[in-house]
């Protein structure tokens, strides 16, 4: 659910004021103000006053509801009637795998507020609490934070992370295992007034779906979707959707599922004694997707805009309908979606080859009857994941 555009609640519209003070005056004078009369320029320089100020009360009643309440106002709101906080900028975590040289016959302390770095040193992350390295192993896996908060901690690649800051005992070695995410910046106010509306389900316990998915979408600004079902007794199945989750390269970044680091998060505030039910089975798993690619010719008219300037729109409209198909989990590989979007750079005609219209599974359990038998993987969200785009103008037709 989108949020509410503003509501008037007075009008501010000038001529319908000025008409009324016009007529209110000729009525009280018995006098026909003409266009250039300074009584009539006396009016409308006091309407423009009063329009002045209708727009700052409407502004002001606005700010009392949180459909349309932004910044501090929305802040104040959820405080009063919510018992939230806007979430604020969140670091960057992943899977640091820490090595000693050799197994030891007591268990190895590596203590809180160790630090690790990439080899160029640009961001360092460190470890939250104390881990030890159990007797007879020579690694624990743990998850360290980026001290830096925000998404710029977002994508290093398994590996990357490799160079230790503080040494402990019998240190050899150390790398990420997984990528870095689940950094995001401060909660926009489109999506912090979601989470309050989400956050209804959140007084009680885990166990109703809402509930599951108000403290799912707690963990980070950058989780655009979650489904979440349970098609076994006391097993609850979490699928979440990453808004940067597909790199397409470029610096280009797409909706996709969730990398493991983000999983984890999510699996450690779902899970959590205080959330979830104690009979709850808590899965972080991954949705299903289906490979897409889209393929057409444009054509122009005569009177279109500059081809460079046409060519740059398609490809934002490309980018846009992307972004739209990969924004939720289940949702239809729709072609007319594409080429509306394509329709409205101003192009003349699009001839599309792909992509074919898909039907997607969006995990919902309640299109089965009681008495169906679904296959397991019914209940497995689908999400498209774009391919190759191939874009080619057609050049100029008449119309």
């Amino acid at each position: 659910m989108s949020r509410s555009p503003e509501y008037e609640f007075v009008p501010t519209t000038t001529e319908e004021l000025e008409a009324q003070m016009i007529a209110r005056y000729e009525e009280l004078t018995g006098e026909t103000l003409r266009p250039a009369s300074p009584e009539r320029l006396m009016i409308s320089w006091v309407a423009s006053i009063i329009l002045a100020e209708r727009v700052k009360t409407n502004y002001a009643a606005n700010q009392n509801l949180p459909s349309r309440a932004d910044g501090d106002n929305l802040d104040a709101l959820a405080e009063l009637f919510y018992a939230e906080e806007r979430p604020q900028a969140t670091a960057a975590a992943c899977i640091m795998r820490f090595h000693i040289s050799e197994a030891q016959s007591s268990a190895v302390l590596i203590p809180a507020g160790t630090r690790v770095t990439d080899g160029a040193q640009t961001l360092y992350w460190e470890l939250p609490e104390d881990v030890w390295v159990p007797i007879g192993e020579t690694y624990i896996d743990a998850t360290v934070r980026c001290q830096t908060p925000g998404s710029a901690g977002n994508g290093y690649a398994a590996g990357e992370i490799n160079t230790i800051v503080d040494v402990y005992d019998y240190y050899s070695a150390c790398e990420n295992t997984a990528a870095s995410d689940g950094g995001s910046a401060r909660m926009s106010d489109a999506a912090f007034y979601e989470l309050l509306r989400a956050s209804l389900d959140g007084y009680s316990t885990a166990g109703a779906k809402g509930g599951y998915i108000y403290h799912a979408k707690a963990v980070s600004s950058e989780i655009a979707d979650v489904v979440v079902n349970s098609p076994e007794g006391g097993e609850i199945r979490l699928y979440v959707l990453d808004s940067d989750g597909q790199d397409y390269g470029g610096g280009v970044k797409y909706p996709g599922k969730a990398g493991e680091t983000m999983k984890a998060l999510v699996l450690d505030a779902c899970s959590a004694d205080t959330v979830r039910p104690l009979t709850d089975h808590v899965l972080v798993e991954d949705p299903d997707e289906v490979d897409y690619d889209i393929t057409f010719t444009y054509y122009v008219s005569d009177q279109a805009e500059t081809s460079a300037d046409l060519a740059s729109d398609v490809a934002l409209a490309v980018q846009s309908y992307i972004m739209w198909q990969q924004g939720k989990l289940g949702r239809d590989i729709n072609p007319s979606k594409l080429i509306s979007l394509l329709m409205g750079t101003g192009i003349k005609r699009v001839d599309l080859t792909e992509p074919e219209y898909t039907h997607l599974r969006d995990g919902n359990m309640s299109v089965y009857d009681e008495g169906d038998d679904p296959d397991p993987s019914d209940f497995i969200p689908q999400i498209g994941k774009i391919g190759t785009i191939t874009i080619t103008n057609g050049g100029v037709e008449d119309d």
